[in-house]
This record gives C-alpha cells, structure tokens and sequence, in this order.
C-alpha cells in the first residue's frame, strides 16, 4: 500500500489548551478521542495531560486507526485502541469499564489520509472506485448508493448534505446515465457528468465538489452519528469534563452549535412581561462564544485548516 501525504491535525494547540487543564489533567483520568486518525491529536493530549492520564482512541477506518497504533505504541497501557465509530464510544466505554471521562474530541470529516488515496473513492483529483466508505465492513459505496436511488431521493441527498443548487439537474443526468446502462463507475467518470450537467468549471471550486460531499455523507451516515454522538459524550463526561468538536462544512457546525446551545441554555423575555427559561436546564457552558477557527499562519501551512472550526463545551454538575 503506497503511503499517503502525512495528516497535519487541525487546530492542535487550541484543542490541547481546552481539553487539558495547566498542569495536567489528575491521575485515572480518561480522555477520548473519538476520531483517532492518525493519532496527532491523541499524541498531544496524553503529552499534556500527564503520566496518570489515559485514553481511549476509536476510529471506524482500519488504515487510520492502523497508523494511530503504530503511533500510540510507546503510550503502552496509557493508550487504549478500538476500531468503532464514534457514535458508540459510551458503549465501548462501558465495556472496558472506562472513566472517569474528562475530555472528548471529535475530528469531524474525510482526512487528507483518505483524500490522497484514489483507491479509496473520496475525491476525484485521481481516478479511483466510486467507494467512500470509510468502514470497509459496511456493503454501501457510493456506486451501489447512485445504482439504487430513484431521482427524487437523489435529488433530496445532494440539495440537503452537499448544499448543490444544482441537485435536480444533477440527479436526472444520473438516472438517465444508469437508463442508458452508462452509470458512473469511476471519481473521474462522475466527476466528468457532474461537471456536464452544471455546465462546466466556473470558479475556483470544482464542480462536483458538493456532489462528492453529499455522497459520503450519506455513504457513511456522518450526520446521524454526529447527532448520537453528541449526547453520549456529554453524559460521558465528568463534571468539569469538556466536550471538543472540530467541524469542516456548516451542516456540522450548525448541529454542534444549536447543540451545544441547547445545553447551556438561556433566560428569554415575554411578551407580556417576565421571563422564561429557553432550552434545556444546563448541563453545560461554551468556552468560547464564537467558533474557534485556524490563524493565517496554520492555514497557510495546511489548507483544510481554512474551513476548521472549534467549538467547546463543559459539563457542569
């Protein structure tokens, strides 16, 4: 397997400085990183948090939780490595008898370790299989998705998760493709159609780049585990605890937000006069009032970094 461009992590430092207190987090503590990836930002925190600390590192893809492994080795007992999905992390937790938990962070988004390999089916900068799946255990891909949808559901998939203004049109190409016994095999096969059905490239951006968006998603169901992921986490935590979220796309970050501010909740004024209580009692406080995003220099360096955002969230008693 040839080896893809090394994965920076994303906003590394402002996520260290938010999930671990100065000084360290106390001995027996648990953190969990529910996106392993590669292993750079479960590496930083078990450095920050200390000798006594622990952590749990889940990620679905074999390849990257293969590499965060390898990186996590020295760590020994310290490190603990599960291949899962994210939305399950309390169950995993449960079953190795893990906490207290006093630091989740969720990466959200395909990597660039996915990205740069076309075999993998995430982009269409080289050609590879129509696949997407980021857990290679599930019978999904992206073609079979594209061979079984009628127009309208199409249509609905890449209007809601790829914001495309162009989902109808799109759509019909596509059926009418898979009618004709020409449906798109390949990234380059649909990037190709996609690109005709919108009349070619205008812009910086390319065409089919909201299409292949909305195609993972729905692929590996990335906005339902996001909305179950949520809430486990926040039950996991130990009061005091803090819940990171980095999100790429603002379908993620509008949940995470309109969680997040649910949680904290707020006074609201009457009509009438007086006031009531919008949203849940709290069980939380945001850190930062606004989205934590990258500085010129790190999105110099690391373009995904452009689009990160970093919210925040601690549990309170």
């Amino acid at each position: 397997m040839e080896s893809p461009a090394p994965h920076i992590p994303v906003l590394l430092r402002e996520t260290v400085e938010r999930l671990v207190p100065a000084g360290g987090a106390a001995s027996g503590a648990w953190y969990i990183d529910g996106t392993a990836g590669a292993g750079g930002h479960s590496v930083a925190i078990l450095d920050a948090a200390g000798p006594g600390a622990r952590l749990l590192a889940l990620d679905r893809d074999a390849d990257a939780l293969a590499l965060a492994s390898a990186r996590l080795a020295p760590y020994g007992e310290r490190a603990v490595v599960v291949r899962s999905e994210f939305s399950e992390m309390a169950d995993v937790a449960r079953r190795m008898g893990i906490g207290p938990v006093v630091g989740v962070l969720l990466d959200l988004g395909v990597s660039s370790m996915q990205l740069d390999r076309p075999e993998r089916g995430f982009g269409f900068m080289h050609d590879g299989p129509l696949d997407m799946r980021m857990d290679d255990r599930q019978a999904e891909t992206a073609e079979t998705l594209l061979a079984r949808l009628d127009e309208a559901e199409l249509a609905r998939i890449l209007r809601e998760y790829g914001e495309e203004p162009a989902a109808r049109r799109i759509a019909r190409a596509v059926v009418e493709a898979r009618e004709a016994g020409r449906l798109p095999a390949t990234t380059a096969e649909l990037a190709d159609l996609v690109s005709r059905a919108k009349g070619g490239r205008r812009g910086r951006i390319h065409p089919a780049t909201q299409t292949f968006q909305a195609l993972r998603i729905a692929v590996n169901g990335e906005l339902g585990a996001l909305d179950r992921a949520l809430p486990a986490a926040l039950d996991l935590l130990a009061p005091g605890g803090r819940l990171a979220v980095i999100s790429f796309h603002s379908l993620e970050d509008r949940r995470v937000k309109h969680f997040m501010a649910a949680h904290e909740g707020r006074m609201e004024s009457l009509p009438m006069g007086g006031e009531r209580w919008c949203g849940q009692r709290p069980r939380g406080r945001r850190l930062d009032r606004r989205a934590v995003t990258a500085g010129e220099g790190e999105s110099a360096c690391n373009p995904r970094a452009r689009s990160a955002k970093l919210r925040v969230i601690e549990r309170m008693d």
